[in-house]
């Protein structure tokens, strides 16, 4: 699926990825690869807005989201970015350092545009491939990702659809409706696990 001339958006089809509940910031994800990209390395044991939210407020903080910037800048900098009242995460540090690594490897790897890591991916196991290289990008969030590119973004790469859980994936999110909709199927489908688990437990 590698392409010719790779777009410098994250999606050709979208100009919205409903992924926080800020149309602006809404509009970033879809504009901005990098911020994309930031968004799913913050998405961890934070809300899925907070996460997605991250970029368009680390952009204020420090004024880009350029790759090569925010390589370049000392990491106790990015570290003190994420740790403001209020903390961009939860785990402010961990998550800077993350950033900090990824967008240096988006820099020097992929000319600083983060779009690159999947326009130019020759299928799903590539894409896979790239991903592991980013820190905080592990296999858990690769059936989502792949799912919003293809869905929501134009990115023609399949091979993830097995893996969708039952309560669905960000990829079905197109308005700030279908992400609070899938924000509950998904907290059912872990209370039914939850208590499914303690039923069959002995005792």
């Amino acid at each position: 699926m590698a392409r010719t001339k790779v777009p410098t958006s994250t999606s050709t089809t979208s100009t919205h990825l409903w992924l926080t509940d800020d149309e602006a910031h809404c509009r970033l994800l879809a504009e901005d690869p990098n911020a994309f990209l930031i968004g799913f390395i913050l998405d961890q044991q934070v809300t899925v807005q907070k996460a997605f939210r991250g970029p368009a407020d680390l952009r204020e903080r420090v004024g880009t989201l350029d790759p090569a910037a925010i390589a370049a800048m000392p990491l106790a900098q990015l570290e003190a970015a994420f740790a403001d009242k209020p903390a961009l995460h939860r785990f402010p540090s961990a998550m800077a350092a993350r950033v900090h690594d990824a967008m240096r490897i988006v820099h020097e790897e992929y000319g600083g545009n983060a779009a690159r890591l999947w326009w130019e991916a020759a299928d799903f196991d590539d894409l896979r491939a790239r991903l592991e290289r980013i820190p905080g990008m592990g296999a858990g969030k690769l059936t989502s990702f792949a799912a919003v590119l293809n869905l929501q973004c134009g990115v023609p790469i399949t091979g993830w659809e097995s893996s969708v859980s039952e309560y669905g994936s960000l990829g079905d999110v197109d308005s700030p409706e279908a992400l609070k909709a899938y924000q509950a199927r998904k907290r059912a489908a872990k209370a039914a696990a939850r208590a499914a688990a303690a039923a069959a437990s002995p005792g």
